[in-house]
């Protein structure tokens, strides 16, 4: 059993293992809650849907997507759709934010040569899985007034 300290160091968490001296810290790998972001949207992406699913999505994740039932089940199947219907979908992601135990990711979304959206997507993680989200998306027009551009 680990009790966890609040000590985060690159990549790792200092911790007291209860087989070990009280002083003596043990030191377990974190998965950062960018990498298990930006990995399941690469992923989903790239076709692999149902396996980004299932190595990081929580078993009791919702989603606030108006398209879909708020479940799993079907979100999951809305995006393994959307992975037939484009299979050369793009992401790129351009920036992340985090802030406790919530990151949100800004991504270049291209589903052909003619649809590309800029996509917020913001997770919340718990136990190193994604277990809540959130999106906004905009489409990037070509006749857009704005010289800034939507990325």
């Amino acid at each position: 059993m680990y009790l966890i300290d609040s000590f985060l160091a690159w990549n790792y968490t200092a911790c007291h293992h209860r087989d070990k001296a009280p002083d003596e810290l043990v030191w377990i790998p974190n998965m950062l809650k960018n990498n298990i972001a930006t990995a399941f949207l690469q992923m989903a992406t790239s076709g692999a849907v149902r396996e980004a699913y299932e190595k990081y999505i929580h078993p009791d994740f919702i989603h606030h997507n108006a398209h879909f039932k708020g479940d799993r089940e079907s979100i999951l199947r809305g995006m393994e759709e959307s992975a037939q219907q484009f299979p050369n979908k793009q992401c790129e992601i351009l920036r992340t934010l985090e802030d406790g135990d919530m990151l949100a990711v800004h991504c270049k979304i291209t589903l052909d040569a003619e649809t590309v959206f800029a996509l917020i997507h913001i997770f919340r993680i718990e136990d190193e899985k994604i277990i809540e989200a959130w999106e906004a998306s905009q489409e990037a027009r070509k006749d857009s007034p704005n010289e800034n551009g939507i990325f």
